[in-house]
């Protein structure tokens, strides 16, 4: 790919013989560098040091052994009196220690006969754990260390803050347990540490009250406080969140050079005639989305905005308003869509608001070969100006004679190849892509730190309000109640079950069960529906339709209707077990209705045993309908990826930022990342841009490796 030049100041300064190999320490052989490899994906010195510890305990209360007390973790002082192998069967080994008051035993259940050779009585040494009474005082394996002239109290197990690592059966049998990691982050400071020099500005250190790498690094790894530890993280979370923000900004910053496409104008005015056709006022959310977008199309370099708005703020009209300025400029554009119930739903609005001479069919895997045969055709011939579809529009045989503009829904669901094979169907097309899961200020920033945003708070005027009530199963007799009032006034009900069939693992109600119930016991007289994941996309489509129509009353379904469901006549939507779903996902559901200017219900129905916890968590629907409050919620509880769907590039990758905690160092990195590649962007000239992007020395100071893996 095109690049940018290798610069100067901060991008110069790179601890590089931090890429030592890990054979470089003592103790590191080919095997054991191998299964580091394989387990922990740690190749070089730089790797280990940033091999972040999962969490700390502490281990700096160091007692008398006469004072110690059961149950209490601590760490004591002795000498070793006597070892000895016991046990009829398993054979176990007792180290017995003491100090000047009592005397206390270390027992070691496994590698008995390993450990009576390393504990010498007479020797001094440090025992850290739970003490336990069996006979007398004891510790069941204590973490421990040597105390000799040269070690004094400077341990690395016991009697401080200790760090423990992530590791896997093949690292404890390498002997790189949370020991073994401390023993080699012991001997890789001793002579790399002084050997490193900081590669962000002092300005940058002072003006962020930032520790030095030396000190981060070190005290990431050997603390004396927690909060030596945290100041470490939040260095090294820093640098994580400085360089990844100025590869993005950098890069576009470069690419603007190199890269051109074709500036998108409303010629025929087409848009201002769409907008004033709708049989609806836009929002003023709306109204600012349309503008930046059409900002952004005027441009020669290719947009690439994401579009977030909550459930049912009109989203699809935004979009539909950018495809008519690219078709006005003479260009085509394609809509994807995760799903084929999703791609229909938006082809059903294209249908309805699209002007007059407009042709926008839709494409998926259950389109006939004949209808298939004439809409590729018409894409390659320029006569289809707008294609809406699913991951069918990326395969070969797809052509566009003039792609001008792709929007993306529901964009995470997608992986980068699939994104990057629509994209290469034109010349640099604009990008737009959309979702309905409201995303917190953190994510938006480092998720999606490449794309400007656009976002969309304010619900379409004329629509009802939503109450969402919270209730336990046992008033289900209630609901079916409430149920009948609302179908004789002539509206239709979603009822969502978390699971397809019963499980004898499970004792959640599953959708089959509850269909058969509704259908044969309680609504008789009524048509009842049913829709999973597991039907055919023929199937699906023929049952959402009845739907869509009134022919089905009631639709017991699984979340394939989280996202794209448009039934404005469906204003309640029962969940059963909310408790096991996301609390986004929860709102994406409830979404489903208040899609008309009728007031709509959502009622959660948990099971009595329900933790307060869930019950907590639950509730937070009923309080609230932002979806953006609702998503930090979520954050805070189930963690980026989950909260994305399928995990995206940076969700769960960062080894030292909290995503929930840092939001204010993200936004510090992000201006100070930004004040650096404004002082660069100057130097750039096109004859330069000649040396990799990736090869220069922009990701000094980080893992390199680990922070190209997040932007993969």
């Amino acid at each position: 790919m095109s690049s940018c030049p290798t610069l100067s100041g901060i991008l110069l300064k790179r601890n590089s013989v931090l890429a030592d190999p890990l054979t470089s320490l003592a103790g590191i052989g080919p095997k054991k560098a191998a299964v580091l490899k394989e387990e922990a994906a740690i190749e070089t010195v730089e790797d280990l040091l940033y091999y972040a510890p999962r969490k700390y305990i502490d281990r700096s209360k160091v007692k008398k052994i006469r004072d110690c007390v059961i149950n209490e973790t601590v760490s004591v002082i002795g000498k070793i009196e006597s070892t000895r192998i016991a046990g009829r069967g398993k054979k176990f080994l007792e180290v017995i220690i003491s100090d000047d008051t009592d005397s206390i035993t270390g027992v070691f259940f496994a590698g008995a006969q390993y450990f009576k050779k390393i504990f010498i009585p007479g020797e001094e040494i440090i025992f850290s754990g739970k003490i336990q009474f069996y006979r007398q005082n004891q510790i069941v394996h204590p973490d421990f260390d040597f105390i000799d002239e040269e070690s004094s109290l400077q341990t690395i197990n016991t009697a401080a803050i200790i760090p423990l690592y992530r590791s896997t059966e093949k690292l404890r049998a390498a002997g790189l347990d949370s020991r073994g990691f401390r023993r080699l982050f012991r001997q890789a400071f001793d002579h790399y540490l002084p050997l490193m020099q900081d590669t962000l500005p002092e300005e940058i250190l002072k003006k962020r009250s930032l520790t030095d790498i030396k000190t981060a690094l070190f005290n990431i790894h050997f603390p004396a406080t927690f909060q030596d530890a945290e100041e470490a993280r939040r260095r090294l979370a820093f640098n994580e969140l400085f360089y990844l923000f100025f590869y993005l900004r950098f890069s576009r910053s470069c690419a603007r050079h190199v890269i051109t496409g074709n500036p998108l104008e409303d010629k025929k005015k087409i848009l201002s005639k769409f907008t004033a056709d709708l049989p609806f006022k836009l929002t003023a959310d709306q109204v600012q989305a349309v503008k930046e977008i059409s900002d952004n199309l005027l441009d020669s370099f290719p947009m690439n905005r994401l579009l977030q708005g909550d459930v049912g703020s009109g989203k699809t009209v935004v979009a539909l308003a950018a495809a008519l300025t690219g078709v006005s400029a003479g260009f085509q554009a394609a809509f994807m869509a995760p799903t084929s119930v999703l791609a229909r739903q938006h082809f059903l609005t294209m249908k309805k608001l699209l002007p007059e001479g407009i042709s926008a069919p839709l494409l998926t895997g259950q389109t006939g070969q004949e209808e298939r045969k004439k809409i590729l055709q018409g894409l390659a011939a320029g006569e289809v100006n707008i294609i809406c579809g699913t991951h069918a529009l990326i395969q070969d045989a797809v052509e566009f004679k003039r792609l001008g503009l792709i929007v993306i829904d529901e964009q995470h669901r997608f992986g980068v190849n699939q994104r990057a094979a629509l994209r290469a169907k034109g010349e640099h097309p604009h990008l737009l892509v959309m979702t309905a899961t409201p995303i917190p200020r953190s994510l938006a920033m480092t998720v999606y730190g490449d794309l400007e945003v656009s976002v969309i708070k304010s619900r379409p005027l004329n629509r009802g309000s939503i109450q969402t009530i919270s209730l336990p199963v046992s008033r289900l007799p209630g609901v079916y109640n409430s149920m009948k009032k609302y179908l004789d006034q002539g509206r239709q009900i979603y009822y969502i079950l978390p699971l397809i069939e019963e499980s004898e693992k499970s004792d959640l109600k599953a959708a089959n069960t509850v269909y058969d119930h509704l259908k044969d016991d309680i609504f008789t007289d009524r048509s009842v529906g049913l829709l999973h994941g597991r039907m055919k996309g023929d199937e699906k489509e023929v049952i959402m339709d009845r739907f869509r129509k009134g022919e089905t009353d009631i639709l017991v379904s699984t979340t394939v209707i989280e996202v794209g469901v448009d039934v404005p006549n469906a204003n309640v939507i029962i969940i059963e077990h909310p408790e096991r779903f996301g609390l986004s996902q929860l709102h994406q559901l409830r979404g489903r209705v208040g899609r008309a200017e009728h007031d709509s219900f959502c009622i959660l129905l948990y099971p009595e045993d329900i933790s307060p916890e869930s019950l907590d968590r639950v509730n937070v629907l009923v309080n609230t309908s932002d979806g953006f409050i609702i998503a930090e919620e979520d954050l805070k509880t189930r963690g980026a990826g989950q909260l994305l769907g399928t995990r995206q590039h940076g969700a769960d990758d960062f080894e030292f930022t909290n995503l929930v905690s840092d939001i204010e160092l993200i936004a510090a990195a992000r201006e100070d990342a930004e004040q650096e590649v404004e002082k660069t962007d100057s130097s750039i000239k096109p004859e330069d841009i000649n040396t990799s992007l990736r090869s220069t020395a922009l990701l000094a100071g980080i893992r390199q490796k680990r922070i190209l893996e997040i932007l993969s």
